[in-house]
């Protein structure tokens, strides 16, 4: 046999051209056999697409007529007549209202709110989507619920397709004991782009969930999620009314008899749910604009609940947010200073002063009792959140600032003052120390301002772990002396004067007992210049708790506890 030659120099052997020759038609027949099953297979996946997509969006909008025509489970109850007066129009509807509340039902776990105290987080009224712990049990509807919506008449999302694969054929019955029925089923992969970071709902953090954890956990706004909705198609065929319908939930089904297990309708491989790996979250550099823009409009909202649960939404995508940590510690510190000022009833016109005794108001509390600092509003039951829960919200907004902007001065005093009120003994001492060290020597007032904080961190360490001859006795003492020497105020002399009184408390035998006289007399001279000052807020100065105790036990203080007493009558 002599080899054909073909163009181009290729050799063909007569034998091999025969075969090829013969086999061309078989592998076009093929084709042609094969190519109506692959029209037909996109064809119903573009069905399946579409009907995912028209099912999850009626959901969004609260469309029960449309939701309730496309739910597997639904059209089931339909078919099969259960109950007979489903078959009516009356009965269609009753049917899709029962289907909606229990798809709804499944929403109740996620919008129940938990954020209670300073922990709320925006919208702080209405609904608030969390999906906790069991993210990947929670049914898909929840991601698209209506309470989400699509905008308008919701807070906004969108829906885009991810993706979309066969899987295995889905089945069930009829009737018992009929027939297992297959139809087509496909995966359909749903992305929910949520359209605003201000009101889109909130999860966990990633790596925050601890069962056992007793730490607040991270929680962050989702900015989209990739969901899977399970469609079944050809149903027409079996009696359906539509030829496509998601299977979302299982059809509520009872045995016959006790002792018969129901069967499962439908039998899937798959389930309609979120798929968490997908999760995204809202981050700082998305919309910039609109976090900047709600924290101008959480410094003027009126009630301090609303305040803090918009600063904390935006503080939940952008933890150093300048102007927002910037008004949640602003706020929170003066309503805390306003608590204290209800507490101890003074009026003070001189707003210099008000500080100084309001602040004070919560020194003291913290090295006595500490009730009001220590218990939550949550643990104690209360109906309102307590000065406790301010400062914990208070601590943590402040730590981010300080560290972020060690420039701000006054944010790094507020901060020493909370972990004296919250009896942080170390960092209440450590913060005041870098204070004054970092403050030029030139800057008097605000030098003497630090020591004299100093002293009463180390005064409160002293206070309340009950140690006399505790060296930061001593060291308190130095650092009102340095203070007073810096002080060009009277309020600040005065001050300084009376933390040096005040730390001889804890020196053995009260130290020279002369000298602590000396301090209060030099107190009460300097509280004297101060404008607007009112004998009432020395005596609160000179009968704060163990300082009233000393004067109290010793004739040589009586004189200047009598000068103090109200005239009578």
């Amino acid at each position: 046999m002599m080899p054909i030659k073909l163009s181009r120099g290729i050799l063909l052997l007569p034998g091999l051209l025969t075969i090829i020759e013969m086999s061309l038609p078989d592998f076009a027949a093929a084709a042609s056999k094969l190519s109506p099953q692959a029209t037909e297979s996109k064809a119903m996946q573009k069905v399946a697409v579409a009907t995912a997509l028209r099912y999850a969006e009626a959901i969004a909008k609260g469309d029960k007529i449309t939701t309730g025509q496309l739910d597997f489970a639904c059209q089931y109850k339909l078919v099969t007549g259960r109950p007979a007066s489903a078959q009516t129009a009356q009965g269609v509807e009753t049917v899709n209202q029962d289907c909606w509340q229990h798809l709804t039902s499944g929403h109740t776990p996620i919008l129940k709110r938990s954020d209670l105290a300073m922990n709320i987080l925006w919208p702080s009224s209405g609904a608030l989507a969390f999906y906790a712990d069991e993210l990947a049990q929670t049914q898909a509807s929840a991601f698209v619920m209506d309470a989400l919506g699509v905008s308008p008449p919701g807070t906004g999302l969108h829906l885009t397709v991810a993706d979309s694969h066969p899987i295995p054929n889905g089945s069930f019955r009829l009737k018992p004991n009929e027939k297992v029925l297959g139809v087509t089923t496909t995966a359909v992969d749903l992305t929910v782009h949520y359209h605003d970071p201000l009101t889109s709902p909130v999860s966990y953090g990633p790596g925050a969930v601890h069962w056992t954890n007793t730490i607040k956990r991270e929680r962050r706004a989702v900015k989209s999620i990739t969901t899977r909705w399970i469609v079944f198609t050809g149903l027409r065929k079996h009696g359906f009314a539509q030829d496509a319908a998601v299977f979302h939930l299982p059809v509520e089904a009872k045995p016959q008899t006790p002792s018969i297990a129901v069967d499962r309708i439908p039998f899937t491989t798959e389930i309609s749910r979120a798929l968490p790996d997908s999760i995204v979250w809202w981050g700082p550099d998305d919309q910039p604009g609109t976090l900047t823009a709600a924290a101008a409009r959480a410094a003027a909202l009126p009630e301090l609940r609303d305040r803090v649960a918009l600063l904390n939404r935006i503080l939940i995508i952008d933890p150093y947010h300048l102007d927002a940590l910037t008004v949640l510690t602003k706020h929170l510190y003066a309503v805390l200073l306003q608590q204290a000022a209800q507490n101890h009833r003074l009026a003070v016109n001189d707003p210099a002063l008000a500080l100084m005794v309001n602040e004070f108001y919560w020194t003291i509390a913290a090295a006595s009792d500490r009730l009001d600092l220590s218990l939550g509003m949550e643990v104690g039951g209360f109906s309102q959140p307590t000065p406790a829960d301010l400062l914990y919200r208070l601590l943590p907004a402040l730590q981010t600032l300080s560290q972020t902007h060690p420039e701000q001065m006054e944010t790094r005093v507020r901060l020493g003052m909370a972990y004296r009120w919250n009896n942080d003994q170390v960092p209440m001492i450590q913060t005041f120390e870098a204070l004054a060290n970092d403050i030029p020597a030139e800057q008097k007032t605000a030098r003497s301002a630090a020591l004299v904080q100093l002293a009463w961190s180390r005064i409160n360490k002293v206070a309340w772990n009950r140690i006399l001859h505790d060296p930061d006795s001593v060291r308190a003492y130095e650092d009102a002396q340095a203070s007073a020497a810096l002080a060009e105020l009277p309020l600040d002399k005065f001050l300084a004067e009376y933390t040096m009184a005040y730390s001889m408390i804890f020196m053995p035998n009260y130290g020279e007992k002369r000298q602590m006289l000396h301090h209060l007399t030099e107190a009460k001279r300097w509280f004297d210049e101060i404008p607007s000052k009112d004998d009432e807020v020395w005596r609160y100065f000179l009968h704060r708790e163990l300082l009233k105790a000393v004067l109290d036990a010793d004739p040589m203080f009586q004189p200047i506890l009598a000068a103090a007493e109200k005239p009578k009558g």
